[in-house]
């Protein structure tokens, strides 16, 4: 049974979702499914399986939410401090290629949101910044091909 690293952020907003689908969805889909069984005919009624199919997904995800954050490690990146990339650091990179410029907050699957500036612990990009400084050059290996970034700033919001 593995831990899984989780900012207090990721926590919270997991801990959200599943309230949200305990004390507002399963209430619903309970309601809808009862609402079909009154139609009669359960063998032929598409109401009546859709809602049971609602039902087994949002139980499925109650399942998967109540496993994450049971085996969450909270770690608090307000107190984390240093110049090296760790988990919960946000590293402003920029691309050598592109000469674009990107921040990413590295932080646990289950958080995991690339649009946000948001990537895994195990993410390739990750996985190449740990331990790296600013000023430090890192090569990663991505599904595209290989990106080269150099490391502008590391902090710790």
């Amino acid at each position: 049974m593995d831990k899984v690293p989780m900012t207090a952020a990721g926590y919270a907003s997991l801990d959200e979702e599943l309230r949200q689908r305990q004390q507002i969805e399963r209430p619903r889909i309970i309601q809808a499914i009862a609402e079909a069984r009154a139609h009669g005919d359960l063998s032929e009624n598409a109401e009546y399986h859709a809602a049971k199919e609602a039902q087994s997904l949002n139980e499925g995800r109650i399942a998967e939410l109540e496993d994450k954050l049971s085996r969450a490690e909270v770690i608090d990146v307000s107190k984390l401090t240093g110049n090296t990339v760790k988990f919960g650091a946000t590293v402003t990179v920029v691309d050598e290629d592109t000469e674009e410029e990107k921040a990413y907050q590295i932080v646990g699957e289950p958080e995991a949101d690339v649009k946000r500036g948001r990537v895994s612990i195990a993410s390739p990009i990750a996985r190449a910044l740990i331990g790296k400084k600013a000023g430090d050059t890192v090569e990663v290996k991505t599904p595209g091909g290989g990106k080269s970034y150099e490391i502008l700033k590391v902090a710790f919001v």
